[in-house]
């Protein structure tokens, strides 16, 4: 066991005017199985470099132990190559008897190891890095969300895998995964750093009632404060008021008046600004115990969407499709019968690679919202409803470019309105003066979301919509489409929005 030091840490990226973590302190244990979380873009994955020593920084970060990161970086004339010929690269001492053994843990074969990488799935990828992660000793793993683009069956593997080890700290949004893998998490708050014992479950009951508490203190010292502003008002005016009794007088009213009646009535004032003294300093009290209440306080704004109604009770249906690609005749989606009603909320559940993105695009293609050239249907009839518009949100990220203003105008988007969004979504005005290629992949994300939301649509296609988005805007979007009950084809493997969101859940392959 050793401790992992953070001391006064302050970071920002050249250029940016605003610091990622200001005088930031706190402690590790290299034995706790950690869980790390918070919102897109305040700093996760930049504290996980900090730690590898790729910045520089302010502060100190001391360790008396090694650290490695999942995922390991792959050039692209390396695809070509074996994993047992770059895993010495990855991890420079690893053994691949230890490899194959972590391969075995994880229930994956051990030919994985002898294939060009470029031909292994997400899912085979992951589990191989795990492995040669694993596969060293008294090293602190840091693991950037791993479970992303994975099937349920490879999620499931990874997250009993997790469950057995120890000694890492775990960036992930999957709420199921981080209750069955971590026992401390570390949370970066909105103005704050915490670390607590638990997994997400505990962290999120205490963190609600934490929050609750706060609103209702809040709510009390406003009411003081009102109370005590009253008394101030109150009594400056009976001060002003006696006060000006000293200069001028009625003789004939104020026959009982004589000389020493101008030092009672100063006196008497006195008294009274005293008083309203001491409420000025009982309001200065409340209000700094009110200061920082609400600092850390998660008050998700409720979303809106701009559906429209479809004519008919049928929006798509496909009957006995076969898919595949031009160039190849292996299919990728075989008899595939479906049909999505008005209303439903379907999610299509499978392995990787087993047709389900195929489908999607064939989708699109067949209502002219995706080019999609290589694909071709082999056999089978897919129809959509007639006039039927679709908002689709695409898995891949690596298109957006340029500034927000250039994807609101390609997308015919009010650039104002679709800042507001973004904005509840929480992100900050900061980014709206970067290019996208700049935003962090949950950034980028919720730049899709946003965009399908702000889309007129019967439809909503959204494939794998979650991947990198934190934990507060996933539960943020289940509400507006538990509120709004959107006609949606999803593809996703987080467990907790599947149960929350779908109406139905039809396998594929």
């Amino acid at each position: 066991m050793s401790l992992i030091h953070v001391a006064n840490l302050t970071f920002c990226y050249e250029g940016s005017f605003d610091n990622i973590f200001e005088n930031v302190s706190f402690s590790l244990d290299s034995n706790w199985k950690l869980g790390f979380m918070g919102r897109n873009g305040k700093g996760k994955t930049t504290f996980l470099k900090l730690l590898l020593g790729e910045y520089g920084y302010a502060g100190t970060i001391s360790a008396s132990t090694d650290f490695d990161y999942f995922p390991y970086r792959i050039q692209g004339e390396e695809m070509e190559r074996w994993a047992s010929e770059l895993m010495e690269g990855w991890k420079p001492g690893c053994q691949e008897w230890r490899v194959l053994c972590e391969l075995e843990k994880l229930k994956a074969p051990a030919e994985l190891l002898y294939r060009p990488f470029g031909t292994l799935s997400h899912g085979e990828r992951t589990k191989v890095f795990l492995a040669v992660l694993f596969s060293g000793e008294n090293d602190f793993l840091l693991i950037d969300e791993p479970t992303n683009h994975l099937d349920r069956e490879s999620r499931e593997a990874v997250k009993q895998y997790l469950n057995g080890k120890k000694g890492f700290i775990l960036v992930s949004h999957d709420r199921d995964l981080l209750d069955a893998c971590i026992d401390h998490v570390l949370v970066l708050n909105r103005k704050s750093i915490e670390v607590q014992s638990g997994n997400f479950s505990t962290w999120w009951e205490n963190k609600c009632r934490k929050d609750h508490f706060a609103r209702m203190e809040n709510e009390k010292h406003l009411r003081e404060l009102a109370s005590l502003k009253r008394a101030v008002d109150q009594s400056g005016r009976w001060a002003r008021k006696n006060e000006n009794t000293k200069i001028g007088y009625d003789p004939i009213k104020d026959h009982d008046r004589g000389n020493g009646t101008r030092p009672y009535i100063g006196a008497k004032t006195k008294k009274m600004q005293k008083r309203v003294k001491s409420y000025e300093t009982r309001m200065e009290r409340e209000m700094e115990a009110k200061e920082g209440l609400l600092k850390d306080l998660e008050n998700p704004v409720a979303l809106k969407l701009y559906g429209l109604a479809y004519h008919k009770e049928r929006l798509l249906d496909a009957r006995d499709l076969t898919l595949g690609y031009k160039g190849t005749e292996k299919a990728v989606l075989k008899d595939f019968s479906f049909e999505l009603k008005r209303g439903e909320r379907v999610f299509l559940h499978g392995q990787n690679g087993c047709g389900k993105s195929t489908f999607i695009k064939a989708l699109l293609a067949a209502e002219e919202t995706w080019t999609q050239e290589s694909l071709r249907v082999v056999s089978g009839e897919l129809r959509t409803g007639s006039g039927l518009k679709i908002s689709y949100v695409s898995q891949d990220t690596d298109f957006l470019r340029g500034s927000i203003r250039d994807f609101c105008d390609s997308r015919g988007l009010e650039e104002s309105l679709f800042c507001a969004l973004l904005r509840q979504l929480d992100m900050e005005r900061t980014q709206f003066g970067k290019n996208m290629e700049d935003f962090s992949e949950g950034q980028k994300k919720k730049v899709l979301i946003a965009a399908s939301l702000m889309t007129p649509a019967h439809l909503y296609i959204w494939d794998e919509p979650l991947n990198y988005v934190d934990v507060f805007s996933r539960m943020q979007i289940e509400n507006l489409l538990l509120q709004y009950e959107p006609s949606m084809l999803v593809v996703d493997h987080d467990v907790r929005f599947r149960e929350r969101i779908a109406t139905r859940v039809v396998e594929v392959g």
